[in-house]
Order: structure tokens, then C-alpha cells, then sequence
């Protein structure tokens, strides 16, 4: 890992708070050098730290630290949402492949809010294709899925929205949570603000992406099987 990345600060949680009591574009504009200061260049430092250690785990990863790229944007599109805020009180990181190849593909991330941080593994909103796949290999090999799934241990839970009835009766409890998933993901929720005020954030995150490495790779050969049912004749 590189030497850039110290931790965020408390500027950075005190300028997400105000983005959540604010929200104007004059007070935006008026602190746009706050934003650049205490959240972007921290979180371009964090993608750099991570970039070279993430290629180790998919050499096809997008680690350009940058808006649109890795990171998220802080304006919202209000378009066609009911939520008319103008900014984000949240900023995130994310590690997938390059978007015109892999539109619906499994993410890392770590996000930080006002109250705390995360990180994890899943999908944004994956789609229905894709869980259907997804329930087709857990199918042809539960017992396979089960020891993939074993990569969470104590330190990720598994969160989604879920069909109200079970898609298959008396099924396995612990096959079960994931296979009435319509999304998913593994995720470690976080309040210590002193890990991440410190450069030691970029060793936890990266052992907790390797933690859940296996789960990648399995989520990954579900993309392979949507892409070879794409061109199948």
C-alpha cells in the first residue's frame, strides 16, 4: 500500500452533517474548498492505497481514484427520484470491473456518513437475471455455497430486501437467507471514528476484501454464466 493515505478527520463527518442540514447549492458553493479538502482528497489518497492490493484480487478492477470512476459524486439526480435533495450526505468508494463490459457486476465498497463508516461486498441492485443465476448455482452445489459463504464470518452480515414468501419450502436456513434475496449485500457496519481518523482504515478494509474474496470470486462466475447465456445461439 502507499504511504498518501492518513485517515479521514473529524472536518470530514462535520462537512457531511452540514451537507445534511444545508443542502443548497449556495452553501455548496460556498464550501466547495471544505469538500475538496476534507473528502475528496482523503478518499482519492484511500483509492490509491487500495488500488494495487484490489488488482490482486481481479486485475480487471476500475482503481482510478476519481469522481465517476471510484468515487461517488456528491451531486444527486433528483430525476426520478422522490428525495429532491440537491447533495449526498454520504461519499463512497467502489471497486468493480469497468462499467461497459460489466454493468450488473458484484462491488466492493466502503462508504462514510455522518454517524459512522461501512464496507462490504454486493450488489447495488442487482438484477433479476442475476439472482436468478445466482439461485441456479446454489442449486447445483449448495454445499460448495455454504463453505463460500463461511468467507463472512463475525466480521460481515448479510443484508438485502427479500421475497415476503420462501421461494422453495423447509429449505436449509442458512441457504435459505441468501436464496430469497432479490439483492444483496455482505456488510460491516461501523461507529470506532478512530479507525478511520487513522491510516490504519486501509489495512482493515483490504483484509476485509480479502476476508470476502471468496464470495468474489463465486459472484463472479455467476457473470460469467449471464454472459455465456447472452451469446449462447
Amino acid at each position: 500500500m502507499q504511504d498518501g493515505f492518513k485517515g479521514f478527520s473529524p472536518q470530514s463527518l462535520a462537512f457531511l452533517s452540514r451537507v445534511r442540514e444545508e443542502n443548497s447549492k449556495e452553501w455548496f458553493d460556498a464550501h466547495r474548498a471544505d469538500y475538496k479538502m476534507a473528502l475528496l482528497a482523503p478518499f482519492r489518497e484511500l483509492v490509491e492505497a487500495l488500488g494495487p492490493s484490489m488488482l490482486l484480487i481481479d486485475d480487471m478492477f476500475e482503481i482510478r481514484p476519481a469522481v465517476g470512476k471510484t468515487l461517488s459524486r456528491i451531486h444527486r439526480d433528483t430525476r426520478f427520484s422522490n428525495d429532491k435533495s440537491r447533495y449526498r450526505s454520504t461519499m463512497w468508494l467502489a471497486f468493480k470491473r469497468y462499467k461497459k463490459d460489466w454493468t450488473d457486476a458484484p462491488a466492493y465498497f466502503f462508504e462514510l456518513h455522518p454517524d459512522g463508516w461501512r464496507f462490504g461486498l454486493g450488489y447495488y441492485s442487482a438484477t433479476r437475471d442475476t439472482m436468478d443465476l445466482f439461485r441456479q448455482a446454489i442449486r447445483d452445489d449448495p454445499e460448495h455455497f455454504l463453505a463460500v459463504a463461511d468467507c463472512l464470518g463475525s466480521t460481515f452480515e448479510l443484508e438485502g430486501t427479500r421475497y415476503k414468501r420462501p421461494l422453495i419450502k423447509d429449505q436449509e436456513p442458512r441457504l435459505a437467507q441468501w436464496y430469497n434475496c432479490k439483492s444483496f449485500a455482505a456488510i460491516a457496519n461501523r461507529t470506532d471514528m478512530g479507525t478511520a481518523f487513522g491510516e490504519e482504515l486501509a489495512s482493515t478494509l483490504m483484509q476485509g476484501f480479502n476476508q470476502l474474496a471468496p464470495l468474489y470470486r463465486y459472484l463472479m462466475t455467476v457473470e460469467a454464466m449471464k454472459r455465456e447465456a447472452k451469446h449462447a445461439p
